[in-house]
């Protein structure tokens, strides 16, 4: 997660973690940040309720994400509801060492699961706010989607496509 500050920060310290459960309800303030964020509509109703263990300075979180939010339809640009239901499953661990920006990093496939942290919490908020990023559908579309594909010519294929032209250049 980078450095930057979140739109739902919820600092969790690691020696606090065994066996509670925290609920990360986003407020008013908070849903309208993350629905600028994510270029959403609105984010009307966001929650996560996550179990934490802990393994030494390793964090499991476990639970749900449920959210209800308002995007663009990507062919008509009409307002669309979509409800997002989530399995979530995170791993904290303390993040290895000093990073080298311009190092080569090779990852095993249990590294990309897991969420590195500095110090003595993590951001959960913030692993919640991703969650929610990752769940958004960018190509949902709405029930006037088809008109809109018609209406300018989309759906035809035999119609000459702008971009056509660009596919047999050599841009090397």
């Amino acid at each position: 997660m980078s450095g930057a500050a979140s739109e739902l920060t919820r600092w969790i310290a690691v020696r606090q973690c065994e066996g509670r459960t925290i609920e990360v309800i986003a407020s008013d303030a908070e849903r309208a940040a993350l629905a600028e964020r994510f270029a959403l509509v609105s984010v009307d109703r966001l929650a996560a309720t996550l179990t934490l263990s802990r393994d030494g300075e390793k964090v499991s979180a476990e639970g749900t994400l449920k959210a209800a939010i308002v995007q663009s339809c990507a062919v008509s640009g009409e307002d669309l509801p979509a409800e997002i239901d989530e399995k979530l499953v995170f791993l904290f661990v303390p993040a290895k060492g000093d990073f080298n920006s311009d190092e080569e990093v090779e990852l095993d496939e249990s590294d990309l699961d897991e969420i590195p942290y500095e110090g003595d919490r993590f951001d959960l908020g913030e692993a919640v706010a991703q969650s929610l990023a990752l769940a958004i559908d960018p190509f949902a579309t709405g029930p006037d989607a088809d008109r809109v594909r018609r209406e300018v010519g989309l759906d035809e294929p035999e119609k000459e496509n702008p971009f056509a032209k660009l596919k047999g250049l050599d841009l090397n």
